[in-house]
């Protein structure tokens, strides 16, 4: 039975390189991972109130937008990456 991939897809880009991988610290946990191991998240926040968004220019809103790299044990926790089918077939199994 061939054993299906993870719902997500990591380019291994850093193989090409030597050296040391360059880690990031998570934005929920603060765990160092290396970077290619991480998931980007874009979080930003809406502004709803009318007279706000009289005052604040419509070009600096873009600005309010950030990446926020996630380990993947707290991307599988907080949904943003499933475990693949084999992995929840394995489970079943038990």
């Amino acid at each position: 039975m061939p054993i299906s991939t993870a719902p997500y897809t990591r380019k291994y880009k850093h193989c090409k390189t030597r050296g040391r991988e360059t880690t990031v610290s998570c934005e929920f946990c603060g765990r160092e991972v290396p970077r290619y191991k991480t998931f980007v998240i874009i979080r930003g926040f809406r502004i709803s109130d009318p007279l706000i968004l009289k005052q604040v220019d419509r070009r600096m809103i873009h600005l309010m937008k950030r990446k926020i790299r996630v380990c993947p044990s707290c991307a599988r926790f907080r949904g943003i990456a499933q475990p693949g089918k084999s992995v929840r077939k394995k489970h079943l199994r038990r």
